[in-house]
């Protein structure tokens, strides 16, 4: 992921230059203190709490102990932190704070070679062997990665150790006869006392009927691995034919096995044909080529790799092993399934944000939305990854983050609030459920990340107007009928709930808010408590309180969400300002006195 580097004044911002030009690095400083970055900031603070919890790897121009007071509140989980790197204003010290083995140490030596500074490397298996044996380098996988830090610990003692087999580091070992073993293995091997290594060689082509049984896939690969004498642990990914990006049985297998499902077109697999074990007349009139799980295989491993398993099935699924003569890179392999994380960011603030949204949108190839909702979010990703497009094309936003993913892309399409509610996400499913994007499209994975709506943000501002049953009404009439929703404003008032009205008013539309007013008038009292919120989590954040009979369309516009609430929501005073609160019926319940 690319690294921001932070700069606090002009020194800091020359370097940070230099540094980017070479590492790759997006350069952010100081407002008002910095020139001619890329981007600034005003709250350091909370644009590090934000990069962090996006898990952007951060370089600091500044003292390790700035980094360290800020950021160690946010530091509680070594294996998924971003590197954390302090480089002092002349470059000469460069110190990792956090994410040694995730990056941070590697990074650190590079920007020594620029600097011609002193790389601080603290990791202990680092500083003293060179190798982190819990971190192998891309291409290996540790058997047991939960015995890595007590192993390394042993070594660093000067426990005796025997090393054994092919190893992606060097480490010699220093006893024959040591209990303690250092193993590299592409085979099935017990190691009771040490570390289990397996170079990422293989890769598994599968092909399958439709809704094939997850576990007859699963035993069939198992049963191939192990006749073969293949670890589990050796394979690089799963493949198969691009028109089974949504097959059930092939994700679950990629997730047991813990390794990427990869896809190949027809054309591709096609082209394999001269070396497959058991070409398909039958197999090339249904899909386009003359093998599934063997044109994987072949395909995965490329022109240097064979087949070790030629193709076996059952009586839903086919599989064959292939192996190439190097470890590989699943990113180099065909195209992923595509992802399209349809992504809730809240009101407007970042602290608001959940950090699983942060994530999703820093790690994304590209991220589409509104031009408004791409800008509150421009800390986390750089601009060329960003698609925008006008308020009145949502339909296009959301096919073109469904094709966009269907070419194998992970894309994060945003929305203000929460995605589910009023906003991206129902019309991303039901684009997907009624065909109207590509077959490929309609294979991608869609997940969505939930935010902070609009309705939460207003009553927590204003006390608790959603205490008790509520419901939420949008009187947008360009895609409801304003019968229907006349008549939704109707049942909310019999049935006597809060309500959140979303879009009550536009330039254009003046009317609908006037009418559900008079609607419910006639269930409630004039002097119903109204909040209205605007701009909530924004610099022009502005939240008041009226009543429903003094409501004016006036005083609400495109950006206000109005609460009305029930005949049982209250309001008081407290420290010269409104609370406004829907009680459930605790005070019915006998408390004890203070």
């Amino acid at each position: 992921m690319t690294p921001v580097i932070i700069a606090l004044d002009a020194q800091g911002a020359s370097l940070a230059v230099k540094l980017a030009g070479v590492v790759g690095g997006e350069t952010h400083g100081l407002d008002r203190r910095t020139e001619g970055l890329d981007r600034a900031f005003t709250d350091l603070r909370s644009h590090l709490a934000e990069l962090f919890q996006a898990g952007r790897p951060i370089v600091g121009i500044c003292s390790a102990g700035i980094l360290v007071r800020m950021l160690g509140p946010l530091a509680t989980d070594k294996h998924s932190e971003p590197p954390v790197i302090a480089v002092s204003a002349t470059g000469d010290s460069i110190v990792p704070l956090l994410g040694g083995h995730r990056g941070a140490n590697d990074l650190a030596r590079r920007i020594a070679g620029i600097t011609g500074g002193h790389a601080a490397i603290t990791t202990a298996g680092d500083a003293i062997h060179g190798v982190a044996l819990d971190a192998p380098p891309a291409g290996w996988k540790l058997d047991n990665p939960g015995q890595a830090a007590t192993v390394m610990a042993r070594i660093i003692n000067g426990e005796p150790f025997n090393t054994e087999g092919d190893l992606p580091f060097d480490l010699a070992g220093t006893t024959e006869g040591s209990s303690l073993r250092i193993v590299g293995s592409e085979a099935p091997v017990t190691v009771d006392d040490g570390l289990l290594y397996h170079p990422q060689r293989f890769v598994v082509g599968v092909g399958s009927a439709r809704n094939c049984p997850p576990a007859e896939l699963e035993e069939l690969v198992r049963t191939a691995l192990k006749e073969s004498g293949i670890a589990p642990g050796a394979v690089a990914c799963i493949a198969s034919i691009d028109l089974k990006a949504d097959e059930r049985a092939m994700l679950d297998l990629a997730a047991a096995l813990d390794v990427p499902f990869r896809l190949f077109d027809a054309a591709t697999l096609e082209a394999e044909t001269p070396r497959l074990a058991n070409p398909s007349e039958t197999v090339f009139a249904e899909v386009g080529c003359h093998g599934v799980a063997e044109g994987a295989a072949l395909a995965g491993t490329g022109q240097e790799g064979a087949l070790v398993s030629p193709k076996r099935k059952s009586a839903n699924a086919t599989v064959a092993i292939a192996r190439a003569p190097q470890v590989l890179d699943p990113a180099n392999i065909g195209r992923a399934r595509g992802t399209v994380h349809v992504i809730g960011i809240g009101p407007g603030r970042a602290d608001w944000r959940a950090p699983e949204a942060s994530r999703r949108i820093s790690a994304a190839d590209e991220v589409v939305g509104y031009d408004l909702y791409l800008d509150l979010v421009s800390a986390l990703v750089p601009g060329h990854r960003m698609t925008a497009f006008p308020l009145g094309q949502e339909t296009e936003r959301c096919a073109y983050a469904l094709e966009q993913a269907a070419k194998g892309r992970t894309v994060a399409l945003i929305s203000s609030g929460d995605a589910g509610i009023y906003a991206m996400a129902a019309l991303v499913e039901e684009l997907a459920a009624d065909g109207k994007v590509s077959e490929a499209a309609r294979r991608v994975e869609i997940s969505v990340t939930p935010g902070v709506s609009a309705l939460q943000a207003a009553a927590a501002r204003i006390g608790a107007p959603l205490g008790h049953d509520f419901c939420a009404i949008s009187l947008s009439d360009l895609l409801t009928p304003w019968e229907a929703i006349e008549k939704r404003v109707r049942a909310a008032a019999d049935g006597d709930f809060v309500i959140a009205f979303y879009n009550p008013v536009s330039k254009r539309r003046r009317t609908q808010l006037a009418r559900a007013k008079e609607i419910l008038l006639t269930a409630r009292p004039a002097e119903t408590p109204v909040v209205l919120a605007t701009d909530l989590g924004r610099p022009d954040e502005h939240v008041r309180t009226t009543t429903l009979g003094a409501l004016q369309v006036d005083e609400v516009d495109m950006l206000t969400t109005v609460m009305v609430g029930s005949t049982a929501t209250r309001t008081y005073a407290s420290a010269g300002r409104t609370r406004v609160f829907t009680p459930r019926g605790y005070a019915a319940k006998e408390f004890p006195k203070p």
